[in-house]
């Protein structure tokens, strides 16, 4: 079932693991008969798994790997990922860390700027592999990353946040916040056909 999102713009309904119950039927169904391929524009997907831009999820072999067995990885382009050349035994260190420990070293480790040379070492290293290249960004660094990612050859741009477009606040009569810039706006509505950008209008 679709529903109206605005602007012209529609949306399917979809359903987390806790939305569903799966019983077993009575009748069964031959798998030539079932398909479980999914879309996103013309993006085309035979296993309708998404894995989520966190860099306890996703590495660029995860994003690979992923694309391979039919699904879609998203890269978080904020991560260790972009912000070491080998953030391999970071990670490790942070999967060891102390619990009283484990907030202040995290934002040691994340304080690393991140490096827009190795947002599209990534992304180029996912594309090599002939699978879909996505990659995500907060609201916040989009207006300084978008020409890196795009000219990196992103096919899904996830813009992530719990804002989704400008135009909310302008029905509301509310002043836009300051990250989201009238530049923003205009690149990221550039990028849409040719990056399929997500979660702006």
């Amino acid at each position: 079932m679709e529903i109206e999102i605005g602007r012209s713009k529609r949306a399917r309904r979809v359903y987390a693991f806790d939305d569903i119950a799966i019983v077993p039927s009575r009748r069964t169904r031959d798998p030539e008969d079932v398909s479980v391929t999914w879309s996103i524009d013309a993006y085309k997907f035979d296993t309708p798994f998404l894995a989520a831009p966190m860099d306890s999820v996703v590495s660029p072999t995860t994003a690979i790997m992923m694309g391979q067995l039919g699904g879609v990885g998203v890269l978080d382009l904020e991560g260790l990922w972009t912000r070491y050349e080998n953030p391999e035994p970071l990670l490790a260190e942070i999967r060891s860390l102390p619990e009283d420990q484990a907030t202040a070293r995290m934002q040691e480790i994340y304080s690393q700027p991140i490096k827009p040379e190795l947002v599209a070492e990534r992304l180029a290293e996912i594309r090599a592999a002939g699978v879909t290249v996505a990659g995500a960004l907060s609201p916040q660094r989009t207006q300084e990353l978008y020409e890196t990612v795009v000219a990196a050859g992103v096919d899904l741009f996830v813009i992530r946040g719990t804002t989704v477009s400008y135009s909310s606040w302008v029905r509301c009569g509310e002043s836009a916040p300051a990250t989201v810039t009238p530049a923003a706006r205009i690149s990221a509505r550039r990028s849409v056909t040719s990056s399929g950008l997500i979660g702006w209008e």
